[in-house]
């Protein structure tokens, strides 16, 4: 089938299948954003290598690669995924104990006993604080 633009491409003649071709080749290729590919060999080390560090900063060695040759100075996180995870849950269990003491303060009037039992709360929720920061340091 030949379309409207072929027809006048040709003037009405008929085109060679290099040209059908052509035509409709650059007619289903989308338009990119980054419409230049830069492509380079490397050894299986250096491939290893590079893989490694975009696997250590959660990226694609093609991205990884890019953000390399653009300059970008890429830090490798201080904690994995799995470190990620059980700080999180920390945060959840210190998150979960400031609410249980912010309910009880607001229920009621504090003898001194609870307001004691509070502030030695609050000091560990402090002290488990001080411990996912050098987690994370």
């Amino acid at each position: 089938m030949v379309s409207e633009r072929q027809r006048r491409k040709t003037g009405g003649g008929t085109l060679s299948e290099r040209e059908i071709f052509e035509d409709t080749s650059a007619e289903r290729n989308p338009k990119r954003k980054e419409p230049k590919q830069i492509s380079f060999r490397v050894s299986e080390p250096e491939f290893e290598k590079l893989k490694r560090s975009a696997e250590s900063l959660q990226m694609s060695v093609p991205a990884f690669v890019k953000s390399k040759a653009q300059g970008a100075k890429l830090v490798t996180p201080k904690v994995d995924r799995s470190g990620a995870i059980e700080i999180a849950k920390q945060l959840r269990a210190i998150g979960n104990n400031v609410n249980q003491m912010a309910r009880a303060t607001n229920a009621a009037e504090l003898d001194p006993d609870l307001a004691a039992n509070l502030t030695a709360e609050l000091q560990q929720v402090q002290k488990e604080l001080n411990q996912v920061w050098q987690q994370l340091n």
